[in-house]
């Protein structure tokens, strides 16, 4: 039965035409899978764009986790950076971050490579990048004075009128055109609009895995997560308040770094399928020791995770009355996921309210949106394949090295500095970085440097 009316309605109604338009109405209810960002954002939006338009609406957000508990049972699987260009942005629509939930604000970033450090300080000298928690801290964590970001974010929607439901969704389909939400716990609701903005590490996509429309979830790999506990005395001796990248010739390593966060430090690492060797192969490179005290155990965190990561976008993440969103629909690689989920979510909610909710409202108001990140995904790509070339040749990564020094030195544009700075936080699109490292300027100097160094090995 579930199949018949499920398969049948998004057949026959994802591109129809010649029906009415499918709309929101004033008490329209709509359903939230997922209390992270994306779905903290999108109801926060959702809500606050039917408050200016005189709509009300009933917003349920299904999250069986509680982020103010420390992990595993609050967490959301994230290394908690989040950029400038986000932190500017959620200034802007009056979101405001307080100081209980940015464990600190970072300042630089410390580049490791084996042949030499160096700090590059933000362009603007303002401490605008935040290292947090997503839930309320890793695990054992008591008493902790700070708040996590999804458990803020989430009490904002619910401020605007959102109810949380803490279930899990185990059904969704089809009745009379509207979507069933059913979960063990509660009785079934019906909803004119469905978003799921459940992330790619649950089973919430199950749902929609047997559903005959054109939805084909984001394709993943797997990341690790390590937090340690050294103590905010510690993590000021050796790590200050800056973000620590790590550009080593590992293999199967994309990116790593190391975020200082309050009495903690997050170790991240990126690339194709981590597993535990190749973090432990990271941990006992001398410049990662080099970041900790004589004693450190990195054998021993607090807590661990090998989350999976969004690295291609879903085909068509939406349908009539249906949206996919975060991970769960089309998210920035390796980098802003957060700030790529607002950018959805705010796109999602604007076509909900002033556009409509069917299939075609959303493939010509929500897909550009979405397009536009996948576009720039690809100029994320091949920024991070000529990366990892430059990681591989040690005299590349001397090049790169030198040219920023010089600029850290001398008073000449920061061409490489920037274009390091962006691609580690993520505070500006790929494309715009990509486009930088093309200038005849950039290139000149780099080969300057690359060729000196040449010389200077054959001398």
């Amino acid at each position: 039965m579930r199949g018949q009316s499920f398969i049948t309605s998004f057949t026959n109604s994802a591109f129809s035409t010649g029906q009415p338009a499918c709309k929101l109405e004033n008490g329209s209810p709509v359903a939230v899978i997922g209390g992270g960002p994306s779905g903290s954002f999108f109801s926060y939006f959702l809500l606050e764009m039917a408050e200016r338009e005189g709509l009300e609406l009933k917003v349920d957000i299904y999250e069986p986790r509680d982020f103010s508990l420390p992990a595993p049972q609050g967490c959301n699987n994230c290394a908690g950076v989040i950029s400038e260009t986000l932190v500017q942005n959620l200034a802007m629509e009056g979101i405001n971050l307080p100081v209980a939930v940015v464990q600190r604000g970072i300042d630089s970033y410390v580049m490791h490579t084996d042949v030499g450090s160096l700090r590059i300080d933000t362009p603007s000298h303002e401490k605008r990048i935040g290292a947090l928690f997503r839930a309320a801290g890793p695990r054992g964590l008591v008493n902790s004075e700070w708040v996590g970001f999804d458990g803020h974010m989430l009490s904002l929607a619910q401020n605007k009128g959102a109810q949380v439901i803490k279930a899990r969704v185990t059904d969704v389909e089809r009745v009379d055109g509207r979507l069933q939400v059913k979960t063990r716990n509660t009785p079934p609701q019906i909803y004119d609009l469905l978003s799921v903005a459940s992330g790619v590490n649950t089973s919430a996509l199950k749902l929609f895995e047997d559903q005959e429309f054109n939805y084909q979830p984001p394709k993943t790999t797997r990341a690790a997560i390590h937090e340690y506990f050294l103590g905010a005395d510690a993590i000021e001796r050796y790590l200050g308040s800056s973000l620590h990248v790590f550009l080593l010739d590992i293999p199967n390593l994309m990116f790593a770094m190391i975020v200082p966060k309050g009495d903690y430090v997050t170790v991240c690492l990126l690339g194709a399928d981590i597993d535990e060797d190749l973090v432990q192969t990271f941990i006992r490179s001398p410049e990662v020791k080099s970041c900790f005290p004589p004693d450190w155990r990195g054998d021993q965190p607090e807590c661990q995770c090998f989350p999976r990561i969004n690295v291609r976008g879903a085909i068509q993440p939406y349908a009539d009355r249906v949206i996919f969103l975060g991970d769960a629909g089309v998210s920035r690689l390796y980098k802003d996921g957060i700030g790529a989920a607002y950018r959805a979510a705010k796109a999602a909610a604007s076509t909900a309210i002033f556009e409509g909710i069917s299939a075609g409202d959303f493939k010509k108001h929500y897909w550009p949106a979405c397009r536009v990140m996948q576009i720039d995904n690809q100029f994320g790509r091949m920024i991070f394949t000529i990366t990892h070339a430059i990681q591989r040749i040690r005299l590349s990564r001397r090049a790169v090295l030198l040219m920023a020094a010089r600029e850290q030195r001398e008073d000449i544009p920061p061409r490489m500095s920037s274009v390091l700075w962006d691609t580690f936080t993520g505070s500006a699109p790929y494309r715009d970085i990509f486009l930088r490292t093309l200038q005849p300027a950039f290139l000149c100097r780099f080969a300057w440097d690359l060729a000196n160094e040449i010389s200077r090995r054959e001398t």
